[in-house]
């Protein structure tokens, strides 16, 4: 339990438990929660509710994805190679099935590598009703916004410095981040 609570920091004892379950330890997640408090360690606190989406008379602050294709996000992720080389990862979801849809990884991706990335997509999985994305340059471009258009989608950009607005998006990119990326250049440097 120590071991993996130091490999994965931000894990709590509900998942520590899980990844317990899964090594083949017959655990439940009280005793871990108790040996958890016993050994010191700390339980990460909990998150604050976020706010309301959606107004008192029922109107809608933020589209809601209703059924699978029907709300689509996509979102940057920067990270460096251990050589310090960077790189950035294009994360497209489903918002309804919190589904991964594609993960492109470039050293640069710009307006193109986003149509070209969303073409396949399309090809596979069909044309949503709506995209969202934040305001970066690569999503506003003329280019990607003529392109969703003209494949009969439409575009929900969130407000500027609202990423919240983008939620499903930004917790796989969080979690992407911890549990692959960061992840992986610890294990290499163990390793080492």
């Amino acid at each position: 339990m120590i071991e993996l609570t130091r490999q994965f920091g931000r894990y709590g004892y509900r998942r520590v438990a899980a990844l317990l379950r899964d090594a083949g330890w017959q655990i439940n997640d009280k005793r871990v929660e108790r040996l958890w408090r016993r050994e010191g360690l700390k339980v990460p606190m909990k998150q604050p509710k976020k706010g309301r989406l959606w107004l008192n008379d029922g109107s809608c602050v933020r589209l809601r994805p209703e059924y699978r294709n029907h709300v689509w996000s996509y979102d940057f992720v920067h990270h460096r190679t251990d050589d310090g080389r960077a790189f950035r990862t294009l994360n497209i979801l489903d918002e309804h099935s919190r589904e991964c849809l594609a993960i492109r990884v470039k050293r640069k991706l710009n307006s193109i590598e986003v149509i070209d990335a969303l073409t396949d997509l399309f090809i596979l999985r069909g044309v949503p009703a709506y995209i969202r994305s934040d305001n970066g340059p690569e999503f506003i471009a003329e280019a990607v916004r003529d392109w969703i258009k003209a494949v009969g989608a439409k575009t929900a950009y969130i407000e500027p410095g609202s990423p919240w607005e983008n939620g499903y998006c930004e917790s796989f990119n969080g979690r992407m981040r911890d549990e692959l990326l960061n992840g992986e250049i610890e294990s290499v440097r163990s390793s080492v």
